[in-house]
């Protein structure tokens, strides 16, 4: 079972846009995860109001700031900001923002440590997010393996391979232009930081790849 943040303003954003950054309809680049976690003081701290600009337009805030979210602002220190870290080096650039979003299995925002149940996530997100890998438009899907355990768990992603172990990015499934990849999530450390640098290696040539039939398809 979970917690529920108790920031109205933050939970208010999260149900009118369960995702960060760009829209995942949208995306090319889409990192999936269990859920958006926070202090439970956040709202006291000096970030608060750069993380409600975040929520708000994850796109233009990138664009604005230079960095793809709050957490990497100047004085900020606190949970979230090694996953914000490791994934900022991919190396993905202001530029890139509309190709890249943020959503997670449970699409309210957390507070504490927790292990997620079935029973904690909404089965028309969950629906939502299977329609649209199995849309196949062209996207890069990432999983961890605990993302991908809850979801085969769940019943509603009966494609999902089981996830392979000591790879780099292994494909999960394919359909049309849609690639679902697992990787390690970006909040690891210490022994895994070698495997993380080749990871991020191969999701920014992903990233700079041209697609067939020009820069402009999709």
């Amino acid at each position: 079972m979970y917690k529920p943040h108790p920031s109205q303003r933050l939970t208010d954003l999260f149900r009118a846009k369960p995702y960060q950054g760009a829209r995942p309809q949208d995306a090319e680049f889409v990192f999936m995860g269990l859920d958006a976690n926070y202090d439970a003081d956040i709202e006291r701290g000096r970030a608060f109001d750069s993380v409600l600009e975040y929520h708000a337009d994850g796109v233009a805030f990138w664009q604005r700031h230079g960095v793809h979210h709050p957490f990497l602002l100047p004085g900020y220190r606190g949970a979230g900001q090694p996953y914000h870290q490791n994934f900022a080096k991919v190396g993905l650039r202001s530029e890139d923002a509309r190709r890249v979003s943020f959503v997670e299995l449970l699409n309210v925002p957390t507070i504490g440590g927790h292990d997620l149940a079935v029973e904690d996530l909404d089965p028309q997100h969950l629906d939502e997010l299977n329609a649209l890998i199995l849309g196949g438009a062209r996207r890069n899907v990432f999983l961890s393996d605990k993302v991908a355990k809850l979801m085969r768990r769940s019943g509603r992603f009966g494609w999902l391979r089981k996830p392979i172990a000591n790879q780099v990015l292994p494909v999960l499934h394919k359909v049309g232009a849609t690639t679902v990849y697992q990787h390690l999530h970006f909040s690891n450390y210490g022994k895994f930081q070698g495997r993380m640098t080749i990871e991020a290696a191969a999701i920014a040539a992903l990233a700079a790849a041209k697609p067939e039939g020009g820069p402009e398809a999709r």
